[in-house]
């Protein structure tokens, strides 16, 4: 260890990225500890950084606290798949590990990923070379880290969407760590001779201070909400050509109810650049927040802080400074929503993709809805599919030319076509309870019967086609992106949420609180005199967020930092 670190100035993880040997830690021993299900509270950290969070099964936690067992422990596994695209062959590898591994779903994820549920110890290794004889991987799927790298979601729409996708895949491999551990240790790889010969050229020994996130949208369509990305990609099309991208910075959804320090933040658009310069800019960008972002308060640590705490003309200057030229003016680019397209569209070769809507991004086979089962089979037999995953939990079954084929075997399953409200199909759900030791409150289980509800109000005056944006989450951290929502509702407590209202369908506005610590039954008598006064007095296509903010029901949050829970 290096005496001349002050560590009890650092928030406790940054010792223990230090120390861990570039991400080795203990896990090797903890894996082989039959005693617990657990693993090491050191490793518990490290071993998000390989794609796995360790929960508990929070349902049964009182009784078996009662009857002096350990929490059920198990482990979420996050696979990291740049721009969301799986072969049909990597579907079925995922879905065959989720029965014989996990509970038996797959989740899609906000950020284009897979997520499997409910894997105990003894299973995480045989579980992750599953996914690795595929090809895929859960490297820097969580942690202080550069993370699942999102853009907009099908590369067969024109020649500058398969740019998009491959810059998603450059970018990606770029900024992943260099530590063989992953290797070593769920692989099992030889292990290197010494670990002085290994070296982390971008990240170094302690990494970032927190998570990095980033995402490329294409407008006019910003599906992948690319404010509320540490660092986004903005593509600008001239004269049907890849330009360049405007440059935003310092999006980020979390927050922590009680501490006015913290809040949701838009990223600023700080410049253009060409598309030969991303690497350049990112991997800058990624530098400058590695010196000089907090590692003392983990909750202040996100780039978003970095810039409101140094000055947006500060991090520009230093950003043009080290990269050697400025960046050029932003160029213009305009969106007009941040929700997915649902049905059959044609790409430019003439094939087929599907955008089908996924509940909470669970697939799962439920006795309504054979969903998975339905899925397994398209992978079975359709070969020239892609499966596409959406930042919004959804996924497109994509450029086939058996089109009537995929119809066939979903209507068989009762998959498509589907009569859905403009709601739900704008919908967003974090896990939340029972597996996420962060939730006050349920989300995923819950949000389709709140819906259910909030639609029957619809209805009634005719709205049940109008989309409306609305998300979930069962805390504070912003994992669904609840604080761009029209109609956003966060978990205080089990069976009460925070209500925002006033986001926008295009991304690019935060919401505000509109009431605190709301019971279902009160959230509906909220709704309820909203909803009646947006039918009879909104404008021609005006949205409900707009809607909202006119008639000064809320007023429009403009900065991060005037945002309240």
């Amino acid at each position: 260890m290096n005496h001349q670190i002050d560590w009890s100035k650092l928030s406790q993880l940054e010792k223990i990225k230090y120390d861990s040997n570039y991400l080795r830690g203990t896990l090797t021993e903890s894996l082989a500890d039959p005693v617990t299900g657990a693993i090491a509270e050191s490793d518990t950290q490290l071993s998000k950084f390989h794609g796995i969070y360790q929960q508990f099964d929070r349902d049964t936690e009182k009784d078996r606290k009662r009857r002096k067992l350990e929490p059920a422990f198990s482990f979420l596994i996050r696979v990291r798949l740049p721009g969301g695209i799986a072969t049909p062959q990597q579907w079925l590898q995922m879905d065959g590990l989720s029965d014989r591994y996990a509970n038996g779903t797959l989740k899609l994820t906000t950020r284009q990923a897979f997520q499997l549920h409910g894997v105990i110890k003894r299973n995480l290794k045989p579980t992750l070379q599953g996914i690795n004889e595929v090809l895929l991987d859960t490297i820097a799927a969580c942690g202080d880290v550069n993370r699942n790298v999102m853009s907009h979601a099908n590369p067969a729409e024109s020649p500058l969407h398969a740019s998009v996708y491959q810059l998603a895949g450059e970018l990606s491999r770029h900024l992943t760590p260099q530590s063989t551990a992953y290797h070593e240790i769920w692989l099992d790889k030889q292990l290197l001779a010494s670990s002085k010969k290994e070296i982390e050229p971008i990240y170094g020994r302690t990494y970032l201070p927190r998570k990095f996130k980033i995402g490329i949208a294409i407008p006019p369509y910003n599906d992948i909400d690319v404010f509320s990305q540490d660092l986004g990609f903005i593509a600008i099309e001239e004269k049907g050509k890849l330009a360049g991208f405007n440059v935003t910075a310092g999006g980020g959804m979390g927050s922590t109810f009680g501490n006015p320090q913290t809040y949701p933040r838009l990223g600023d658009v700080i410049g253009f650049c060409q598309p030969d310069q991303v690497l350049k800019v990112a991997e800058t960008i990624v530098l400058i927040q590695k010196e000089n972002g907090n590692r003392q308060d983990r909750k202040r640590a996100r780039l978003k802080y970095t810039i409101d705490d140094r000055g947006i003309e500060w991090f520009k200057d230093e950003l043009n400074t080290r990269l050697g030229f400025a960046l050029e003016a932003p160029r213009p680019y305009r969106f007009t929503r941040n929700g997915d397209r649902y049905g059959w569209k044609q790409g430019i070769d003439g094939k087929w993709s599907l955008n089908l809507f996924v509940e909470g991004g669970r697939v799962k086979d439920t006795p309504s809805l054979l969903l998975k089962t339905a899925l397994r089979k398209v992978a079975e037999n359709i070969d020239d599919a892609q499966f596409i995953l959406t930042g919004n939990q959804n996924l497109i079954i994509a450029n086939t030319s058996q089109k009537e084929k995929v119809a066939r075997i979903l209507k068989k399953y009762g998959v498509w076509p589907a009569t859905l409200s403009g709601l739900r199909q704008n919908s967003i759900a974090c896990v939340a309870l029972n597996t996420c030791g962060l939730a006050f409150a349920e989300a995923e289980r819950y949000l389709p019967t709140l819906i259910g509800k909030i639609e029957t109000i619809l209805q009634e005056y005719d709205l049940l086609k109008e989309e409306i944006v609305i998300r979930m989450t069962g805390c504070p951290n912003g994992c669904g992106r609840p604080y761009l929502a029209e109609i956003g509702l966060i978990g205080k407590s089990i069976g009460h949420y925070n209500l925002y209202l006033g986001g926008n369908k295009q991304g690019t506005r935060l919401n505000t609180l509109y009431r605190e610590t709301l019971t279902e039954k009160e959230i509906i008598e909220t709704l309820r005199p909203l909803i009646a006064d947006y039918a009879q007095n909104r404008n021609s296509h005006e949205s409900f967020g707009d809607f909202v903010i006119r008639k000064k029901y809320v007023s429009e949050t403009v900065q991060g930092k005037d945002f309240r829970h």
